[in-house]
């Protein structure tokens, strides 16, 4: 059975997660490129923080930033290679949505990699009624990004 459920995202058990999200994305973005908070800074006032979770192993983790009070970015969203295939990630996201929805916020805006690499995470966000967009709040013109955005 498949769980999401609101945690601190310091813990042991998240650490290969955070380190997988780490290391593909600095795979092959340039440094000034990767704009990924650490696990301790996602834990700031103002970021949702979730954990998937299967047989209580952490599968997959994603969170959402406030913004201001309409609009929230949605970070960190990763799911472990060796889960992929089984629409985790689509549940994970449907999950970010709803609970920003549920939070108050009418939009969630995201920046991703323009890389070959973050094709797949293009398309879960398109398939999820996510658009291309200019940068937002904080971004600037990166050619190595892609921004994207949708009234929830």
């Amino acid at each position: 059975m498949i769980t999401i459920t609101q945690e601190h995202p310091v813990q042991p058990d998240l650490a290969l997660l955070h380190a997988r999200h780490t290391q593909a994305m600095h795979a092959d973005t340039p440094p000034e490129s990767i704009h990924m908070l650490p696990a301790d800074a996602l834990a700031a006032p103002g970021i949702w923080f979730f954990v998937m979770r299967e047989a209580g192993v952490a599968l997959g983790m994603g969170a959402f930033k406030r913004i201001d009070a309409t609009h929230a970015e949605i970070k960190s969203m990763h799911v472990l290679s060796e889960a992929r295939g089984r629409g985790l990630a689509r549940h994970l996201l449907d999950h970010l949505m709803a609970h920003a929805r549920t939070a108050g916020f009418a939009r969630l805006s995201l920046e991703t990699g323009a890389q070959p690499s973050f094709a797949a995470a293009r398309a879960l966000y398109t398939q999820a009624g996510f658009v291309e967009c200019g940068p937002f709040e904080g971004y600037g013109p990166d050619p190595n990004s892609v921004f994207m955005t949708r009234a929830i």
